[in-house]
């Protein structure tokens, strides 16, 4: 949260009701700011996680014939049914910490026959175009995928969720999230671009020198969307839309590693409220992550060398916002067992 902003009235309550709490002032760190954020976005001194879902988008990026990414396009799809079939990290570790995993095709380029409360449709088209040499997507595609979001969205909400966390699948998509933090940021490209899937240095300096190349293509675009067209990703841009529309209604957004805080960045150009409902939950091993998140001048709750994207950090975050809650609302008060301290 902005420290410079003034504190509100509930605020300065919640506060007061973690100093009576069982401990030394401010023993429990981030984990009590991280209350007082659950508290404020909620607007309630006794907030509820209801049903938590954890949304992926995947879709592939047509870049990938320039041999941006150690791995071909085709694991995308790969992955997908790995998602659909029970067998990846993010399904281990939803299951293991009680969110609600749903995974949405928004461009993959391949088709997939099953369509269940897990496993949605809603390509808009098979994976983005060669944004080196035309825009990655339409306005039209664009809109279309940030409203895939906002649906997506809306219909957790409609199953009694008021935290969601976004993931993606995407071979490729480092590239334009790495993009669309050199626009969005004004931080120099090579502060920006990373391994990825695992370049070694040869592949990196290709990566770097073809990506200069595409953000001179489009330096003249300035609209945040207009950037997203052109150089983003069909999943990238149903984040957004999803950050969006999760923001609107007064969810807990949950935000992964670089990829989904590229989208963040998107969200946050056209609707900055949108940081004020974000719980950053890990720094990434992707280069360009840190300095993201200083940026947007927030705090990760881990730290753990993670770079799979899926929304993993987002799942094994997700026991520390529980711990938040458990405290503010169950921890026993100074008051309660009659113990006198002077703060």
């Amino acid at each position: 949260m902005n420290e410079s902003a003034p504190v509100s009235t509930l605020e300065r309550r919640v506060q007061q009701r973690i100093d009576n709490k069982t401990k030394p002032l401010g023993a429990l760190g981030h984990l009590e700011a991280l209350a007082t954020q659950i508290a404020l976005i909620q607007q309630t001194e006794i907030p509820v996680l209801t049903n938590p879902h954890l949304v992926v988008f995947a879709g592939d990026h047509g870049l990938t014939a320039e041999g941006v990414s150690a791995y071909p396009a085709a694991v995308t799809y790969s992955m997908v049914n790995n998602f659909i079939s029970g067998g990846a990290a993010i399904n281990i570790f939803c299951k293991q910490n009680g969110l609600q995993l749903l995974v949405c095709d928004v461009g993959v380029a391949g088709t997939f026959s099953t369509n269940t409360d897990s496993f949605v449709k809603y390509k808009i088209r098979a994976g983005t175009r060669n944004m080196r040499h035309e825009p990655a997507m339409t306005s039209d595609e664009c809109e279309a995928a940030l409203d895939a979001g906002k649906t997506l969205v809306n219909g957790v909400k409609y199953r009694d969720c008021n935290v969601v966390g976004f993931g993606e699948m995407g071979i490729g998509n480092t590239s334009s999230a790495a993009l669309l933090m050199h626009r969005l940021t004004g931080l120099p490209l090579v502060e920006c671009v990373g391994r990825g899937t695992g370049l070694d240095d040869a592949g990196l300096a290709r990566k770097l020198d073809l990506l200069q190349e595409i953000t001179d293509r489009y330096s003249h675009l300035t609209d945040p969307l207009d950037v997203l067209a052109a150089m983003g990703g069909l999943e990238l841009a149903a984040i957004a839309g999803g950050m969006l529309q999760a923001a609107d209604n007064g969810m807990i957004i949950l935000v992964d590693g670089f990829i989904a805080t590229a989208a963040l960045l998107v969200a946050h150009a056209l609707n900055p409220a949108v940081l004020t409902h974000c719980i950053f939950c890990h720094l990434s091993d992707e280069r360009g992550h840190q300095q993201m998140l200083a940026f947007l001048q927030v705090k990760p709750l881990l730290q753990l060398d993670l770079r799979l994207g899926e929304g993993t950090g987002c799942a094994l975050a997700y026991p520390l916002v529980q711990a938040a809650v458990a405290m503010l609302n169950d921890m026993a008060t100074m008051d309660s067992l009659q113990i006198s301290i002077a703060h």
